[in-house]
């Protein structure tokens, strides 16, 4: 009897991880990584770029001592 509750309790308190494991096991089965590389490398850049439109003069002065370092 105690076994099952502590398999329960173990259950309640990972379940994320194995969710998260179950979906990560489906993805690299069916080959989706392609596909969620792609996506992360488009939101990637699509915050990259919110970030430099919002920092303009931050993010070129830190190119311009990057390029005078060189």
């Amino acid at each position: 009897m105690n076994d099952s509750n502590d398999f329960k309790k173990f259950l309640t308190d990972h379940r994320g991880a194995i969710i998260g494991g179950l979906i990560a096991i489906i993805i690299a089965c069916t080959g989706l990584t392609k596909i969620l590389v792609g996506f992360l490398i488009v939101i990637f850049g699509m915050w990259l770029g919110n970030y430099v439109q919002k920092n303009k003069e931050q993010v070129k002065e830190k190119l311009k001592n990057l390029i005078d370092k060189f």
